[in-house]
């Protein structure tokens, strides 16, 4: 079927549908960089730029969707006004954009929906005609009489994606069409950090106040591992840390916090302690999911961002290797994006990071529409 994306950013969601045989054919996305960098990835697919709530992009959205006989809307709105990770502002203006998919939806009549967003979407009120309303009992009221409306939260780590991160994912169903869209069962074996990256050789981070010669006696294998990194992709490169940070992180175990550290602790530059959550200056581990990949994966001192580590020696002395954040690569895998995506190489890699923080596994997004194919085959 044919897919209309709204809210696209660079088309993170939709990285495997064409293997499920269902096809973007229309996106809208409102910042120019992501649009361009959306058509790039998917030239097939025709890419609008512009702001949703303006009368004439909306119109060429849904004139295109028209046209090109659009049968599936795929809404993934921006979520920083209810996300635990922003300020939670009910009041925050990009709450009501799922007032532009509805407005879209009576226009179009697709077949199915596919809503995504954070958890407390299904708890936030929004402003509707000077009156408050939740917004599930919003999307009932709009589309209730000619829509099945399915809600649930998963976590994607249920999915075979190895990385924890919950969604509140709606479906809508036409009530004309025989099959009702419901999310997939769960996956029976969970998809470890092992599993995604254990395959990997170390490697060790880049760091920016020390000399070329003090950085080799820290890590003697620095470039030789940086080349082999290199051989494995173009994203895998030795993330950028202060010496500090680093040998923070070189005495902090798989799974643990540099905080529980009694003399390599975080430090200011000063020397004094860092005061921060015991979730920073912390390690992943390696026969878990990933933590949920946040906007701010590139910091040592933000959130569950530091490579889980394996023991080794040097000098006698028994230290953690790869006292970094993930490389994008990494980030990559533990998305589930696929290995081959065609991401033009000059990309920032900055850019990337924030993007990929924000968006939803493409894996999850395959199973669900897999989900609707079988449904639809078999009525």
């Amino acid at each position: 079927m044919k897919i209309l994306s709204l809210f696209a950013n660079i088309g993170v969601a939709e990285a495997y549908l064409e293997d499920t045989h269902n096809e973007v054919v229309v996106a809208n996305e409102l910042i120019e960089r992501r649009a361009t960098l959306y058509s790039k990835i998917y030239p097939k697919t025709f890419t609008i730029c512009g702001d949703i709530t303006k009368k004439e992009i909306q119109q060429e959205i849904i004139n295109k969707s028209k046209e090109l006989s659009v049968e599936i809307i795929m809404a993934t709105p921006p979520c920083q006004g209810m996300s635990t990770a922003g300020p939670q502002d009910e009041d925050d203006i990009r709450n009501e954009l799922i007032c532009q998919v509805v407005k879209i939806t009576k226009q179009i009549e697709p077949k199915y929906i596919f809503i995504e967003n954070v958890p407390l979407f299904y708890n936030t009120y929004i402003n509707v005609e000077g009156a408050k309303i939740l917004i599930p009992d919003y999307l009932e009221k709009e589309l209730g009489k000619e829509y099945f409306i399915e809600k649930k939260i998963i976590d994607t780590a249920d999915y075979s994606v190895p990385q924890t991160r919950e969604r509140a994912i709606t479906l809508l169903s036409r009530k004309d069409q025989k099959y009702k869209w419901v999310v997939p069962q769960k996956d029976s074996k969970k998809v470890t950090m092992r599993d995604a990256i254990g395959d990997l050789p170390s490697l060790d981070p880049f760091i920016k106040d020390v000399s070329d010669e003090e950085l080799l006696e820290i890590f003697p294998k620095f470039y030789e591992r940086k080349k082999e990194a290199e051989k494995i992709s173009i994203w895998h490169n030795p993330p950028v840390h202060v010496k500090r940070q680093v040998i923070a992180m070189m005495h902090t175990p798989s799974g643990c916090t540099a905080f529980d550290n009694k003399i390599y602790f975080p430090k200011k530059e000063d020397g004094t302690p860092v005061k921060g959550y015991r979730n920073t200056y912390k390690r992943q581990n390696w026969d878990t999911a990933a933590y949920t990949v946040t906007m701010d994966n590139r910091k040592i001192s933000s959130q569950n961002n530091v490579h889980p580590g394996r023991l080794y020696t040097l000098n006698g002395e028994e230290l953690y290797s790869d006292a970094r954040t993930l490389t994008l690569y990494e980030l990559m895998k533990i998305m589930s994006l696929p290995t081959d995506w065609p991401v033009p190489p000059n990309t920032s890699e900055a850019f990337l990071r924030r993007i990929i923080g924000e968006g939803i596994p493409p894996l999850f997004v395959k199973k669900v529409f897999e989900e609707l194919n079988r449904g639809v085959k078999n009525d």
